[in-house]
């Protein structure tokens, strides 16, 4: 039973690394409530396209995000749409 405790927050804490960066914080924040193409993310963020999709797919590991292919973009959603009520608490304590 330990073990298995010890597993479950190691893969509770992958999750939270990968949330810990501000432009990822960002990019979950922007796709609060719509699926958003990597075009206007990047945009959005204002880094090259391969920085913004390396961060998405550090994200899409996690199994925050997701995506889909309509031609030559991919359009990301939130899959834990949770993780912005973890978000809103990390700020409130921040303050």
């Amino acid at each position: 039973m330990k073990t298995r405790r010890k597993d479950d927050y190691a893969a509770q804490a992958e999750v939270i690394k990968a949330m810990a960066h501000p432009t990822r914080l960002l990019i979950l924040n922007a796709l609060k409530g719509r699926e958003t193409c990597v075009c206007e993310l990047q945009k959005l963020v204002g880094d090259d396209i391969s920085t913004v999709s390396k961060h998405l797919s550090v994200l899409k590991n996690a199994g925050l995000v997701t995506a889909r292919r309509e031609r030559n973009w991919l359009h990301y959603r939130l899959l834990c749409p949770c993780v912005l009520d973890f978000m809103e608490c990390v700020r409130r304590a921040a303050e």
